[in-house]
């Protein structure tokens, strides 16, 4: 069997290994494969996809900020921030926002959950469907949407009273398990055989 590292690309001939072993780059020494190593990392990619998928949706829908000025309150959800937006005229931010801070992050999750666990599609289907959760995984805005949403908390300062809501823990839960998830999948996986 041959394999190519997942850091450099130096293609090897793997040999049967046995508990214990591991086959190691000749390069760059990272490793390239151990036993039972398509499980673990499938295991690891399903956890961690499965955690991104259920603080997902506290993440978008419970208020993310609470916000008092001039003695007005008000609090806003990701989703329902977008809608506003939205239907106040702003199509092409709301658009934008919505897009990449809604549908492809849980694109890029439920992609993520498909390739590692469900292995509901044909082998070339889930070539595409990595491919896909790929392209899609380097356009969702969550983790650039936090940050954005600190940088503004501390940009306005004393000008107004704000708390956070309910949903930053979710989000930055979610954000660090989608992260987590992306980064332990193997996509050497989508190829080998079923045992």
């Amino acid at each position: 069997m041959y394999k190519a590292c997942h850091c450099c690309g130096l293609i090897h001939a793997i040999p049967e290994l046995v508990s214990g072993q591991r086959a190691a780059c000749t390069r760059c020494q990272s490793t390239i494969m151990r036993p039972g190593g398509d499980s673990l990392s499938s295991a690891r990619t399903v956890a961690a996809a499965t955690g991104a998928f259920c603080l997902y949706w506290p993440a978008i829908l419970l208020p993310i900020l609470q916000v008092e000025r001039h003695g007005h309150r008000s609090e806003s959800s990701v989703l329902v921030g977008t809608i506003d937006l939205i239907s106040d005229g702003s199509w092409f931010i709301g658009g934008v926002i919505f897009l990449f801070s809604v549908i492809l992050p849980l694109a890029k999750i439920v992609l993520l959950i498909e390739l590692s666990l469900l292995n509901l599609l044909h082998r070339k289907h889930r070539s595409l469907s990595f491919r896909i959760m790929e392209y899609a995984g380097k356009w969702s805005m969550m983790d650039v949407m936090l940050l954005a949403l600190l940088v503004m908390l501390v940009k306005i300062g004393n000008l107004v009273h704000f708390e956070f809501g309910p949903a930053v823990i979710a989000f930055v839960l979610c954000v660090v398990m989608s992260l987590l998830a992306s980064m332990s999948f193997d996509p050497h996986s989508i190829w080998s055989e079923d045992e």
